[in-house]
């Protein structure tokens, strides 16, 4: 029977925090047969495939009020020692072309700014570049633009406070072929 540890970042994320690294910190403190209980403001949807890569089940619960219970539980055969190759930028040969579109997404709350630049990307034909402005690093959304095939590049400015994205529709795809 697996036991729990609890992880609520509902303060964090109502405080405009970014809670990956508390999550990935539980997660990594895990002992064999425990799994994680997380309490969040969204369903954490990007989160399924982070854990799910590290040999995580994962069960969802709406809770009153729109905030979620999800339960990650191990599986049989854990992966948790490989690195996932989702949150790695996927490669993408020569030059990119000037971005077509751009985003300033930094005064949103999460995960608007993820839901915002996916819902971009899917009007994008291959090829085009979007550019997208952040207010902090896109954990959550890079396997999401891996797992639908797009590059990306992205850092912070020299602000240290604006993370600049460029997502290279269908390149990823592209380069596999």
């Amino acid at each position: 029977m697996t036991t729990y540890v609890d992880v609520d970042v509902r303060p964090t994320l109502r405080a405009g925090g970014e809670p990956f690294g508390e999550i990935m910190q539980a997660v990594n403190a895990l002992k064999p047969g425990e799994g994680l209980r997380l309490f969040a403001t969204f369903k954490p949807v990007p989160l399924f495939q982070v854990l799910g890569s590290k040999g995580y089940s994962h069960e969802a619960r709406e809770l009153d009020g729109g905030e979620w219970e999800v339960l990650f539980s191990p599986a049989q055969a854990s992966s948790a020692d490989e690195p996932s190759p989702a949150v790695a930028p996927a490669p993408a040969r020569g030059e990119w072309p000037a971005p077509v579109q751009q985003l300033d997404n930094r005064d949103l709350d999460p995960p608007e700014p993820m839901v915002r630049t996916l819902a971009a990307t899917e009007a994008m034909t291959d090829g085009e570049v979007l550019s997208a402005l952040l207010c902090r690093e896109p954990v959550f959304l890079l396997p999401e633009l891996a797992k639908r095939g797009h590059a990306w590049r992205g850092g912070f400015e020299p602000d240290g406070t604006t993370y600049k994205i460029l997502i290279r529709i269908g390149a990823a795809r592209d380069a596999a072929t």
